[in-house]
């Protein structure tokens, strides 16, 4: 995902932890900002030392990136997004990922209803 989809400064991540509101679901947490004057939506990540060392960290947030991406055509755009993965995604597969990935951000109503998920699983 190139760099102008992502929140990476920390008064970014606050802001949206303060005004944005949050969604959740097992595996993921999701903080929704909506910023009117943005073209595109933007993710922040975060993984917890709690879920595992690097390598597991790392695998999490590219399962994730890689489920955003295919997912970004049914993602309301002018929105900042943070991702907190919780324990649960540790043990999880990328479908899985972005099953509950999907999940949660149509709980928050940021995802398209009609949006398929499952391709060919």
């Amino acid at each position: 995902m190139k760099k102008e989809f992502r929140i990476k400064k920390n008064n970014e991540f606050q802001t949206v932890f303060k005004k944005g509101r949050s969604t959740a679901n097992r595996q993921f947490i999701v903080y929704v900002l909506k910023k009117e004057e943005q073209p595109s939506f933007r993710i922040g990540l975060s993984v917890s030392k709690k879920i595992g060392n690097a390598v597991m960290r790392n695998r999490i947030k590219r399962y994730i990136r890689q489920a955003i991406f295919e997912m970004k055509e049914g993602l309301a755009t002018s929105h900042d997004y943070v991702i907190i993965a919780r324990k649960p995604a540790a043990e999880m597969d990328f479908h899985d990922v972005k099953k509950s990935l999907a999940h949660v951000l149509k709980l928050a109503k940021v995802l398209n209803r009609n949006f398929p998920v499952d391709n060919g699983r």
